[in-house]
């Protein structure tokens, strides 16, 4: 997850790219060696800066895609051909060249193995990133929160993390994984086939007396939508967090 805002109060450091995975042909995950560790909370984000050689500097916040527990810190960006940044993240940086960074930020969005009740991720598009933090924060730890995780996206070719999504879907790990596709479905395809609606989470929500935590991560009116419906649904305020973003790049 992409955001333009940048925040005061922390330092910069200076981190290191040790390697890159392509993840979508628009997204790219940047592992990073950071000296001392950020020590994350599964959830959070960090700010990223570029420098020009003429001095002018462009900052953008990214969601953190690994879990306090790894070693590296992974962010996965994807490319906004308007974007200012991500173009250059996914495209142009290469092993060995450094990157700014700015945090960890946000205290809110953040999931710990000491939190109870089940999870229920609600993401779109690269929305699964911080989401993705707290299951691999959720294996790491040996919690048996149950998770449910609804993942909506454009199409197959767009699904971030597809082989780790698809390989914990049928584990027995107590996460399940369900997709809903809004453009293009794969060949024969039984599942979701249209945009995150009361209907499909009034299916596959945990019911409120479970008292569950939902986290929803991606475009705006995607977030606006689902937190609206499982407030209908019964799902307590304080048991709803969101993190949005701006309309591009969303399913």
């Amino acid at each position: 997850m992409e955001g333009t805002t940048v925040r005061g109060g922390l330092g910069w450091r200076q981190s290191t790219l040790v390697d890159t995975i392509v993840e979508t042909p628009r997204v790219k995950s940047l592992v990073l060696d950071v000296p001392n560790s950020l020590a994350h909370r599964a959830g959070q984000h960090v700010d990223v800066r570029l420098t020009a050689e003429d001095g002018y500097q462009a900052a953008r916040s990214y969601s953190i895609a690994s879990p306090p527990e790894e070693r590296r810190l992974v962010l996965t960006i994807e490319r906004l051909d308007d974007g200012e940044v991500s173009p250059y993240l996914v495209d142009e940086l290469r092993v060995g060249d450094p990157l700014e960074l700015r945090g960890p930020i946000g205290g809110y969005f953040v999931w710990e193995s000491s939190m109870s009740g089940p999870l229920l991720l609600i993401a779109g598009g690269s929305g699964i990133v911080p989401l993705r933090a707290i299951i691999r924060h959720r294996i790491a730890t040996n919690s048996d929160a149950p998770v449910r995780l609804v993942y909506s996206v454009r199409t197959p070719d767009d699904v971030i993390y597809r082989q780790e999504m698809d390989r914990l879907a049928t584990s027995a790990t107590g996460i399940e994984v369900i997709y809903t596709f809004t453009r293009v479905a794969p060949g024969g395809w039984a599942g979701y086939q249209r945009r995150i609606d009361a209907a499909l989470l009034a299916e596959v929500c945990w019911p409120p007396e479970s008292k569950p935590t939902a986290f929803i991560c991606g475009p705006t009116p995607l977030v606006e939508t689902a937190a609206n419906i499982l407030s209908t649904l019964g799902y307590q305020p304080t048991s709803i967090k969101t993190e949005r973003f701006g309309p591009t790049g969303g399913p």
